[in-house]
Order: C-alpha cells, then sequence, then structure tokens
C-alpha cells in the first residue's frame, strides 16, 4: 500500500515546516531566536541626579532591537518630563551602534524638551554614532559636549562666553 501526495502540498512552504525546515536547507542554518519581554529585563537607562542635572546614562552597547528602542523612547520622555531642574544630558558612554529608529526617539525628545523648556545636552558620543549624528545633520540640532564633566558644567554657562 503506498500513499499519494498530492502534487500541490508536495513541495509547499506548509509542508516543509510541518517537516521542520525546508529540504534545500541544511538543519543548521535554521535556529530560533529567544526574544525576552522587556518589562521583565534590565532598565535601558540609569538614571541619576548629578550637581542638579538629571543625567541618563544608557545601558546597552548597541540600540537595535525595535522592542528595546520602544522602551528607551518610553523611558526618555519620562526624564523629559521629570528633569531634575529643567536640565537633562544624554550620556552615550559605552554606545557604540544605534538603528535609525533610535535617531526618531532622540528627534522627538529633543522636541519635547524644546517645548517643555527643558535644556538638553548629550556627551561621550562614540565615532559611529557621531558619524550618524553627522549625516542626518544632527549635530546641529543637538548640544553635544565631549565629556559628562564638561557637559554638566556647560548647563551653568551664560551667554556666548559664560
Amino acid at each position: 500500500m503506498s500513499r499519494r501526495v498530492h502534487r500541490a502540498s508536495q513541495g509547499s512552504p506548509a509542508m516543509e515546516a510541518r517537516r521542520g525546515f525546508p529540504r534545500r536547507y541544511p538543519p543548521a542554518l535554521f535556529f530560533c531566536t529567544y526574544r525576552h519581554s522587556t518589562r521583565d529585563s534590565m532598565p535601558s537607562l540609569k538614571i541619576e541626579i548629578v550637581e542638579g542635572v538629571t543625567v541618563a546614562s544608557f545601558t546597552d552597547a548597541k540600540i537595535l532591537d525595535e522592542a528595546k528602542i520602544q522602551q528607551i523612547g518610553t523611558e526618555l520622555m519620562e526624564c523629559a518630563a521629570t528633569a531634575n531642574d529643567s536640565r537633562l544630558l544624554l550620556d552615550f558612554e559605552g554606545v557604540s551602534f544605534m538603528s535609525s529608529a533610535m535617531i526618531g526617539k532622540l528627534v522627538l525628545l529633543h522636541k519635547k524638551c524644546k517645548d517643555g523648556e527643558v535644556k538638553l545636552k548629550v556627551c561621550n558620543i562614540s565615532d559611529n554614532v557621531m558619524e550618524v549624528f553627522k549625516i542626518t545633520r544632527l549635530h546641529k540640532v543637538f548640544d553635544i559636549q565631549k565629556d559628562r564633566e564638561k557637559a554638566i558644567k556647560s548647563f551653568d554657562k551664560k551667554g556666548w562666553f559664560g
């Protein structure tokens, strides 16, 4: 007794999926990635107040995952709303890569800070991230400082020659 298989279902993606993997690829090329819930994971930002300035430091070296970017965006908006003395500093120390979606979140944050009269500064940007800022011309929009100490001191400067 032989089983008859219909031609339409023989090579269909659904049939191949039931077998576990398509025939044309070896099993080693297929793997499942586990995505953990961002609600239970560690925070994306480390928030601290230094000399009256709210400092938000990123905890990840690569900001690429969409769920993580959404979480960071929410945390940044909360920081802008509750910034101590209307001064917020984003410390990019350790961040080596950033996706374009994260650039969008930074632009939204800049707009919210400008509307809410919160002074926003950025510091410790790596060469890779600075290149993205220059390509998108955001280096002209954001007040970028070399390191954290200079950024905190620059909040107290008045006028051009402070």
